[in-house]
């Protein structure tokens, strides 16, 4: 087996403990909640018998290490029980909500390094002159504010005072587009529909814009340090003198050794922004998975809930191992000093 396959290896036996450990600690935090989710899940106004009947059919009465036990038979079968906020099994409503969170997530990842690695390569080429303290106090400015304050900014900016964008959902009532993949800028482009295309554009560029602000100046940041610490490197200092470009010594002798922290920044934070997207998602009425599990914690459905976080989590390690692979995959140093782990 090659490097690379026993890194992965090792992280996916890592990841399905580390999503085992994380079931089980969310599935005790949910049922130590104050509240009776039959209760809540029935209103005020059930009676007594129809209360403990729900609560017979959801184990409640039945120690938690058995509630646990067969919370996993149901995982083994691919099911996460029935929710009590939809009254639809858990997957059927995250594979309804998950895409519009994950298409979210994805063009802010696409901005934030779009944006911050080539903002931080502009600083750092320019190190002490004006371009160089812009970016620094763009990137400042980002990382400053959380993403909810940025989309409260944006919408007041862009939607009301100067209306360019819309103000929520994820396009206009009057486009019919058939659910293919359940990523609308697929869809309208798959059904050919450009105009719906262009519509959906311009819903997702502020909520997306506001979730990728904070790692658009986390990435820029990092990348003009790593950038500024290489270009001090002797081997920096030959190509110079071999009268190399400017722009040759940037991308292929200082670019590529001051990725690697760059990468694992960027990869955390393109993980972490499925759980941060919720205040997001409800300032701009988007249709995602993380607003989706606001409303099912506030009403203790512990089915839901115990689905939501996984996901997240499942999410957040494939987003670490991706990283792992790309940072070994440039890095040769790594990848067999890790192989041999």
């Amino acid at each position: 087996m090659t490097s690379v396959g026993r890194l992965l290896t090792a992280r996916l036996g890592i990841s399905i403990l580390v999503l085992l450990g994380v079931s089980m600690l969310i599935f005790a935090i949910a049922r130590v909640i104050p509240g009776d989710p039959a209760r809540i899940a029935l209103g005020p106004n059930a009676t007594h018998e129809q209360v403990d009947k729900l609560r017979a059919d959801l184990h409640l009465n039945e120690p938690i290490w058995k509630q646990y036990g067969y919370f996993l038979h149901d995982l083994s079968q691919g099911e996460l029980g029935q929710s009590l906020y939809t009254n639809r099994p858990v997957t059927t409503d995250i594979a309804q909500f998950l895409p519009a969170t994950l298409e979210l997530i994805i063009v802010a990842g696409v901005l934030m390094i779009g944006l911050g690695l080539p903002l931080g390569i502009l600083a750092a080429k320019h190190q002490g002159g004006t371009i160089d303290n812009l970016v620094r106090i763009i990137a400042l400015l980002g990382v400053s504010a959380p993403s909810f304050v940025w989309a409260v900014i944006l919408m007041l900016l862009f939607a009301f005072y100067l209306p360019l964008f819309p103000i929520a959902g994820r396009i206009a009532v009057e486009f019919d587009v058939p659910t293919i993949t359940g990523f609308l800028l697929v869809d309208t482009l798959l059904d050919g529909q450009i105009a719906a295309f262009v519509d959906a554009l311009r819903h997702i560029a502020l909520p997306a814009f506001a979730l990728a602000l904070s790692g658009i100046g986390q990435a820029a940041r990092l990348t003009r340090a790593n950038m500024a610490e290489t270009y001090h490197s002797p081997y920096i200092e030959m190509a110079r003198s071999y009268g190399f470009p400017e722009w040759r010594i940037a991308r292929r002798y200082a670019f590529k050794p001051s990725l690697t922290p760059s990468l694992t920044i960027i990869g955390l934070d393109f993980a972490a922004m499925l759980g941060n997207a919720f205040l997001v998602e409800a300032i701009f009425a988007w249709p995602g998975l993380s607003r989706y599990g606001v409303a099912v914690i506030l009403r203790k459905d512990l089915n839901a809930i115990v689905g939501t976080v996984l996901i997240i989590s499942a999410a957040f390690l494939i987003a670490n191992l991706v990283v792992d692979l790309l940072i070994a995959l440039i890095n040769p140093r790594i990848r067999y000093s890790r192989g041999r782990v």
